[in-house]
Order: C-alpha cells, then sequence, then structure tokens
C-alpha cells in the first residue's frame, strides 16, 4: 500500500520535480563555494549559476527523458569540478537525483553504464583541472561512493516495483482460475441435475401416459384389469414425485436439515423398473452374462439412468412390443445393450446424436470414464450400448456408430 507522500507524488509530479529542481540548484550553488584548494580561484560566479541552471533545470524532463538529463547533469556538474569545486554531495545532487531516475526507470545494465560515464567524467575533470592541494580520495572515491548510492536504491525500488508487480499479476491469476474453476463446477452441477430432471420427468411421464392409454383401451373389453392398471399408475406418480423431490433437494443449500438422504437408484431396482414398464405394455427381458461385480455409486446409478432412459425410448418412440436388456459383467468393465423388436407400427426412431436423451445417456456415461453407442439394427429395431468401468478412474475410448 502507498503512502500519503507516494500518492500525492503520483498525482503531482509536476510539482514534485519543480520542488526538486529549486532545492538542487540550490544545493549545486551552496556546494560550489565548498573547496580545500589553497590557491585562490577565479571569480566565476555567473558560470557556476549557468552550470547549475543547466544541470539541475535538466531534472525537470528525468521522467521523459532520464538518459538525456543523466549526460546533461554529468556534463555540468563536472565543469563545476573543472573550475575546483570539490564534487560534494551538494554539488553532486542534481546528477545523483538524474541517476536515481534512471535506475528506476531503466534496467540495471544502462544504469550501471550511465553511472560508471558519469563517474569517469567527473573524476577525470576534478583531477586534471581542478587546481592542486584537495586530497585525491576526495576527488575519486567520494564521488564514486555517493553516485553508487542512488542507482543502488534506485534498481531496489524498481525490483520492488517490479516484485509487486508480480505478485498482483499471480494474486489476479490465482482469482481469474478461482472464478472459472467455480463456473466450470457449477455448470456441471446445473448439467448434472438437468440431466437427472430429464431422466425422472420423462420416465415417469412416459410411463404414466402409457399406462393411462392402455388403462384407457382395457376399460372396455377388460374392464376387470383397469383397477391393476390404476393402481400401477397412482404408484408411478408417486415415484415421480419421490424422484423428483430428491432431485429438486440437491439445489439446496449444505446442512438443509430437510435434505433427502434416500439412496440413489441403481441396478439392484432393476427388476421394478422392468415390472413398471411391463404394466405399460412393454414386456422387458433381462439377461445377465457373468458374475455380477460390486459397483460405485456413481457407476451404479448411471447405469440404471441409461437403462430408464433407453426403455423409456421405446416406450415413447418404437412402441414395440417388446425389449431386450443385456447386462454383461466382464473383469474390469459393465457392458449394457437394450434393444427392441421393432415390429409394431411407429415413427421412426430418432438419428443418433438427437435428443436430449440420447445426449443424457452419453454424458451420463462418459462422466465415469464409459463409452455409449447407438443406432438402428440391421433385422430392425433399435440398439443402445453402453460399456462402464467398474473402477474409479478406468476409462474407455469411445466407440462411433453402430456397436
Amino acid at each position: 500500500m502507498s503512502t500519503p507522500w507516494q500518492r500525492y507524488a503520483e498525482e503531482h509530479a509536476r510539482t514534485v520535480d519543480t520542488m526538486a529542481t529549486v532545492l538542487m540548484f540550490a544545493s549545486f550553488l551552496l556546494g560550489s563555494e565548498i573547496t580545500m584548494s589553497t590557491e585562490s580561484r577565479p571569480n566565476a560566479v555567473g558560470l557556476t549559476i549557468a552550470l547549475a541552471a543547466v544541470g539541475c533545470g535538466a531534472l525537470l524532463w528525468q521522467r521523459t527523458r532520464p538518459r538525456t538529463v543523466v549526460a546533461v547533469s554529468a556534463a555540468a556538474t563536472a565543469a563545476a569540478a573543472g573550475l575546483g569545486q570539490l564534487p560534494t554531495p551538494l554539488l553532486l545532487g542534481g546528477l545523483m537525483l538524474a541517476l536515481y531516475r534512471l535506475a528506476v526507470d531503466t534496467d540495471r545494465p544502462t544504469a550501471r553504464r550511465f553511472y560508471f560515464a558519469s563517474l569517469a567524467l567527473v573524476v577525470t575533470t576534478a583531477v586534471v583541472l581542478a587546481p592542486p592541494g584537495v586530497p585525491w580520495p576526495l576527488e575519486t572515491i567520494s564521488p564514486a561512493a555517493w553516485l553508487l548510492l542512488p542507482v543502488v536504491a534506485g534498481n531496489a525500488v524498481r525490483l520492488q516495483g517490479a516484485y509487486l508487480e508480480a505478485v498482483h499479476a499471480r494474486a489476479e491469476y490465482a482469482e481469474r482460475s478461482r472464478e472459472e474453476e467455480a463456473r466450470h463446477r457449477v455448470a456441471e452441477e446445473r448439467m448434472r441435475i438437468a440431466r437427472e430432471l430429464h431422466d425422472v420427468v420423462a420416465h415417469h411421464l412416459a410411463l404414466a401416459n402409457a399406462q393411462a392409454g392402455t388403462a384407457a383401451h382395457l376399460s372396455r373389453t377388460h374392464p376387470d384389469q383397469v383397477h391393476r392398471i390404476l393402481g400401477e399408475l397412482a404408484g408411478t406418480t408417486a415415484s415421480a414425485l419421490r424422484e423428483l423431490k430428491a432431485t429438486v433437494g440437491l439445489l439446496r443449500q449444505t446442512g438443509d436439515p430437510d435434505l433427502p438422504l434416500a439412496p440413489s437408484p441403481g441396478l439392484d431396482r432393476l427388476a421394478e423398473l422392468t415390472e413398471a414398464f411391463g404394466s405399460a405394455g412393454l414386456t422387458v427381458h433381462v439377461r445377465v452374462e457373468g458374475a455380477p461385480r460390486p459397483l460405485t455409486a456413481g457407476v451404479d446409478l448411471t447405469a440404471y439412468r441409461i437403462v430408464q432412459e433407453a426403455l423409456t425410448n421405446v416406450t415413447k418412440h418404437a412402441a414395440a412390443e417388446a425389449a431386450h436388456v443385456r447386462i454383461g459383467w466382464a473383469q474390469d468393465s459393465l457392458t449394457l445393450t437394450v434393444t427392441d423388436d421393432g415390429t409394431a407400427t411407429a415413427p421412426p426412431a430418432p438419428a443418433p446424436g438427437r435428443g436430449f436423451g440420447l445426449i443424457g445417456m452419453r454424458e451420463r456415461a462418459q462422466s465415469v470414464g464409459g463409452a455409449f453407442a447407438a443406432g438402428h439394427r440391421d433385422g430392425g429395431g433399435y440398439e443402445v450400448t453402453t460399456r462402464l468401468p467398474l473402477y474409479p478412474g478406468a476409462t474407455e475410448p469411445e466407440e462411433q456408430g453402430t456397436p
């Protein structure tokens, strides 16, 4: 966080530069009166004032042309040293400020080059042209130390600013990454809930519609069966309400005491599912191959929903008399195949990849690392095949076309 002085300097840069120029001009004139030479110096007041005006006046452009300002200040300071004026910090003040600004605004090699060039110019002029009687350390070591100080300070300020900018950039990147990750998770959760809602609503509505249609058809010819079908219809709607309530409960906040705790459906409820379709006039034959193996909750729910949606599509689109569900257990995968006989007259099934049902089944399979394929059978009817991994992390390449 910047200090009040730093904020003032940033907001009133021209005022600050003007004040610094006036201060360095006074310092230059004061430093020009300091000498250790025993010889009398020529009267050079006018020339000294001119050198101070040129060397310090150039500081007004130190933010826009730092290299030119250093060169002008170094030349003016060297000329003053050549007149016999001792290169003290007072005399070197303008050059020191110019070197500091150069170190802040440029890179380290540039600041180093201008430092050595300015030092060589000032020291050489002071040693060669200055009158005798001045100890050589004051004309060599002292200027070297004083001119090095602003260069080191300027580099430190520049590096600190670069570090703060890097920290700020990393913080902004981390914040953007967190926001993107949050949006991605929200989108995934919305997609998952949308799939659940689609499967629940589409399945139960299609089943209820089929049961109601069957009851209406049998009301005249077999009135004794209507009561049983209507009872199953009530059970279908009640099940739809329960599953819909459980799915909508996913939208509640964590820790809601009313959050439903009922387990998600799995293949253990497959018999109940096929029986419900049987009451709607669709005979479902289930065949199991291989020894059943434990399933994770995600794979178990995915397998159930895919079979449910596939049978729902048969009821809605194929109007077939029978459907076949094959469950194939392997060492590391589960294969589900749902087919219909396609003997009844009905509108053609939708093309693979179209409709929310097929899209939802494909997304469900891919979400657990599985593969999905659907298409018309050569002998008539429609076939949906899904292969799911039995272990977390196992993935299968996605199949294309009809298996």
